[in-house]
């Protein structure tokens, strides 16, 4: 399909490695052209800002989303083409730099896209007077090489996408047969042409290619195929018809040559030698093309047509008059012009069976487009090698070696500006736009044969020479002026009637006799000047051979100087490959080097950002220690405290139990002594309580006091000791928290906390104005009696900025009946030791009370006091 050798086993130049320098890559060339609307009240939507820049406006009926989907929005192209634009000046921007390409041998692709009913096969084909694209495209090839076109069937084509070359003696022959065949299948040597084909293109807008290889010979194949429903079918082949059972037409299948091009197997290839048989043929595949009617085009597409233009080259020998016998010479370039279906909606078109599985395989195969167009996009921008789907479409895969850098890409967005087709052209803007940032590889070029150029010239600048030293010499020569063999020609008279009436005629006779002699004798003038015309011609050529002798000679001679600049230059070539391949070898070890050098500073560049973050993350954690040990400093300072004072508190609680205990020896001794003395009507002084040693400094820090039993009859007036208030009535705050089931009880003494916060439910905002906490617990005895318990607690503070409360004592209040108590202790057999009184025998006031201040002065109460039914018990 693509410039290669045919049938040589090794390709006459290799194939052209994908290029890394973006400097060698060219974006796909998209072009725009913008046709007018059908009707003059219809709604536009399109707008040509400048002749890059078109702008799609908003139509009526249709709203903003959120997304911004539907809006106003500009679109650039490489050139926009407006409605009034001719096919002539689209075809000199699009379509002639890829024909000048197809005739300097290299490979060219150009496709119309765009919706229903935008003009893509108008723009294409064209119609009388207004040629497109493809009728142009021919013009000028035939214009281009038509003096240089080889004779028929000299190129022919084989069955793997290659081209070979016949003598001409055999292209003779071949011409021959064609030729005996085709008279017997049409009897008329020349077909009339479509009149809608017959002029295409005006006489004045006729162009051709500059610099063509005069040395060179051409032939053009053409083939028209269809992909339908993503079948391939050949427009060209000629099966036989049978009207009682006919055929359907066979589809094809892809192939890859042995240079991993694509090409349709079995596609029929036919050489053209005029623009008019050309067309002839092109109009014959055109008749078979499917279409069909549908809401929005009256002949719409309904495949993608693939009209391939073949230019096979080859050189011409050393004389310039045959085409060089050397297969390896023969190159083959390719031009491709793809009219694609248009994309359609089918709630628009109203499709319904065969129509509806059309416009979905159509949708589908431009879906596959625009997918590996995507991909080709990403993996060229974003550096990715992600697979391209060409195989998902039968579009892609026969076009996918252009993409992979086989020759040049064009694509015409066609659009019609109506409101009604906004959607769908929306969609073609932006597949338009992402195809514009798809690059692919630069065709390399042709090289050129090793002979001289001119050759051609030179042949005919010599037989123009021989002509004129002919004429020179009295040949034969055309003009006023004839020579004298014409002369005797024209003189030669013609034979009289030799027919003979009667015995006695002598006329006949004589006279034809005197015509004869006078014939026979302009023929031996004849024989003479022939005769004197062949010494001059010998002798002209005897000159000419020794001018040709002294030619060769030269030849020779510059053929071996010729020799000695060849061997000289693949001595060069020899030193330029090896530098070459020094220089690659230096290239690439620079490449590895700057790699090695680039890894080694990312590695450089993360082991400093590992550094950096692991002193930052050691200055957190020595930061973190030192407050850490600020804090345990702080901690073990605080239960070092803690520790002296509970320590001072327990030893001072010790040395009061003990002062106790002593003291109750002592009032025990005295009492007994009294009991001695009460005969004697004496009555002991009641020595006075020794007295407390000093509290700790911090007066909430003490320890229960054991209640000591009263001395049952007191025999001096009690010694009021030091009022002591209880440990709650300090100068503190306190949370008194009273659960809201509380029972008053009918006490004299009740607990009362001073300046303390009253609350039903502990709350935050109540602790964190308090340092104490203490809650009241009521709750029933054994003995059936109510038994109240206050649990105190030290409020501190949390490290989440909220309130704790760790809970020291427990202080209880409990209401009893002493008469119960006595009958129970009498019953049970506990009564009190010897020589004490029972609780029940303590009547009188000025004894309890006594008893109630001893009390007072040798136990450590809180809130309530123990007052014979009322008394206290600590725990800790």
């Amino acid at each position: 399909m693509f410039s290669r050798p045919v049938k040589g086993k090794t390709p006459r130049r290799p194939a052209p490695k994908k290029p890394s320098n973006n400097t060698l890559k060219d974006p796909v060339g998209v072009y725009c052209r913008v046709r007018p609307l059908s009707l003059d009240d219809q709604e536009c939507c399109v707008e040509v800002i400048s002749s890059t820049t078109i702008q799609l406006h908003l139509p009526d009926g249709i709203k903003v989303n959120r997304n911004g989907e539907y809006k106003e929005t500009q679109y650039s192209f490489k050139k926009v083409f407006g409605i009034k634009t001719s096919q002539m000046e689209l075809f000199e921007d699009v379509a002639k730099p890829l024909v000048d390409d197809l005739i300097h041998g290299k490979n060219g692709l150009l496709f119309t896209y765009g919706v229903t009913g935008s003009g893509k096969t108008y723009t294409m084909t064209g119609s009388p007077g207004q040629g497109g694209l493809l009728p142009r495209s021919l013009d000028m090839i035939f214009n281009s090489i038509g003096p240089y076109q080889a004779k028929r069937y000299v190129f022919k084509t084989d069955d793997k996408n290659g081209m070979e070359i016949q003598n001409q003696v055999d292209a003779l022959l071949e011409r021959q047969k064609r030729e005996s065949q085709q008279s017997l299948k049409t009897p008329s040597s020349k077909q009339k042409l479509d009149p809608e084909f017959a002029d295409m293109i005006a006489p004045e807008e006729a162009c051709k290619a500059e610099a063509v290889d005069d040395d060179s010979s051409y032939s053009v194949f053409v083939s028209y195929i269809e992909i339908y429903n993503n079948y391939i079918y050949d427009l060209l082949e000629e099966a036989p018809f049978d009207p009682i059972k006919p055929k359907p037409p066979q589809s094809k299948i892809l192939r890859e040559d042995q240079n991993h091009n694509m090409y349709v197997a079995g596609c029929t290839e036919l050489e053209v030698k005029s623009t008019e048989e050309a067309f002839e043929v092109f109009w014959r595949g055109q008749k078979k093309r499917r279409i069909a009617n549908t809401q929005l085009n009256r002949e719409s597409s309904r495949s993608h047509s693939v009209f391939i233009i073949k230019l096979a080259q080859a050189p011409l020998d050393a004389d310039g008059d045959n085409v060089l016998q050397d297969k390896s010479q023969v190159s083959v370039s390719q031009l491709c012009l793809v009219d694609l279906a248009g994309s359609e909606r089918t709630s628009r078109t109203r499709a319904e069976g065969s129509r509806l599985r059309e416009a979905g395989n159509i949708n589908q195969s431009l879906m596959t487009l625009r997918t590996c167009i995507e991909v080709l996009r990403e993996n060229q921008m974003c550096g990715t090698n992600k697979m391209v789907p060409y195989r998902d479409s039968k579009v892609t895969h026969l076009f996918k070696n252009y993409f992979d850098g086989e020759g040049k890409v064009r694509m015409i967005v066609c659009i019609n500006p109506k409101a009604d087709d906004y959607e769908e052209t929306m969609l073609v803007m932006r597949f338009a736009e992402m195809t514009q940032e798809v690059e692919v590889a630069r065709p390399v070029d042709r090289p050129i044969c090793g002979f001289t150029a001119g050759r051609r010239q030179r042949n005919q600048a010599f037989k123009e020479e021989l002509s004129r030293r002919l004429e020179e010499r009295g040949g034969p020569v055309n003009g006023d002026n004839p020579s004298v063999i014409e002369l005797l020609l024209q003189s030669f008279p013609p034979l009289p009637p030799s027919e003979l009436t009667d015995p006695s005629d002598d006329q006949t006779l004589p006279r034809l006799i005197a015509v004869l002699e006078k014939r026979h004798r302009i023929r031996q003038m004849i024989t003479e000047e022939y005769n004197k015309a062949a010494d001059s011609l010998k002798a002209m050529l005897q000159e000419f051979d020794s001018t040709l002798t002294a030619k060769e000679n030269f030849i020779h001679e510059q053929r071996g100087k010729l020799g000695e600049k060849d061997r000289l230059l693949v001595t060069h070539k020899t030193e330029i490959d090896r530098l070459e391949k020094k220089c690659k070898t230096l290239e690439y070890k620079i490449d590895i080097l700057q790699k090695t050098t680039n890894i080694y500073e990312e590695d450089k560049r993360t082991l400093q950002q590992e550094l950096e973050n692991r002193d930052q993350k050691l200055q957190r954690e020595l930061s973190d220690k030192r407050r850490m040990e600020a804090r345990m400093h702080g901690v073990v300072s605080e239960t070092k405290m803690k520790w002296e004072k509970e320590c001072e508190r327990r030893v001072a609680a010790k040395q009061m139990e003990m002062q106790n205990k002593l003291w109750v020896k002592d009032e025990k001794l005295k009492q007994l002594k009294a009991i001695v003395t009460e005969g004697k009507g004496e009555r002991p002084e009641k020595p006075e309580r020794p007295e407390k040693p000093e509290r700790p400094s911090r007066e909430k820090d003490r320890v229960p006091q054991r209640s000591v039993s009263p001395l049952p009859v007191p025999t001096a007036p009690p010694v009021r000791p030091r009022h002591r208030r209880s440990r709650s009535a300090g100068g503190e705050r306190w949370v008194d928290h009273k659960p809201a089931s509380n029972l008053e009880l009918d006490t004299v003494m009740q607990p009362n906390i001073p300046n303390a916060i009253k609350v039903s439910a502990p709350s935050e905002k109540a602790l964190s104005k308090c340092e104490k906490y203490v809650l009241t617990h009521q709750e029933i005895a054994s003995d059936g009696e109510i038994e109240t318990k206050l649990i105190k607690g030290e409020v501190f503070k949390t490290r989440g900025g909220g309130q704790a409360v760790q809970f020291t004592d427990i202080e209880t209040l409990k209401q009893e009946s002493p008469t119960a108590q006595s009958r129970k202790r009498r019953s049970s057999g506990n009564g009190p030791p010897q020589g004490e009184p029972m609780e029940g025998d303590w009547t009188d006031v000025e004894t309890r009370c006594s008893v109630a201040v001893e009390m007072r002065a040798g136990s450590n109460l809180g809130p309530g006091y123990q007052h014979h039914g009322l008394q206290k018990r600590r725990k800790p």
